[in-house]
């Protein structure tokens, strides 16, 4: 089962999204949006970024490659 995109209120009344894994765990949680339809939108983006998108380790002190794992 793939994982969800849910979308939510926060406290200030802003819209954000979450990607929660097919246990339910959450994965990641979106800055504010104004709208739900900017929501919409910002995981369209999401969507077609994640599958390509490419380690960047800004870590400090950290020379361990990470390629070889994933």
């Amino acid at each position: 089962m793939a994982g969800t995109f849910e979308l939510f209120t926060d406290g200030e009344l802003s819209i954000r999204f979450r990607l929660l894994a097919a246990d339910g765990t959450f994965l990641a949680v979106s800055g504010p949006f104004v709208d739900k339809r900017s929501a919409a939108l910002g995981i369209a983006f999401v969507r077609e970024c994640a599958g390509t998108g490419l380690i960047n380790d800004v870590c400090s002190g950290s020379n361990e490659s990470l390629e070889r794992e994933i």
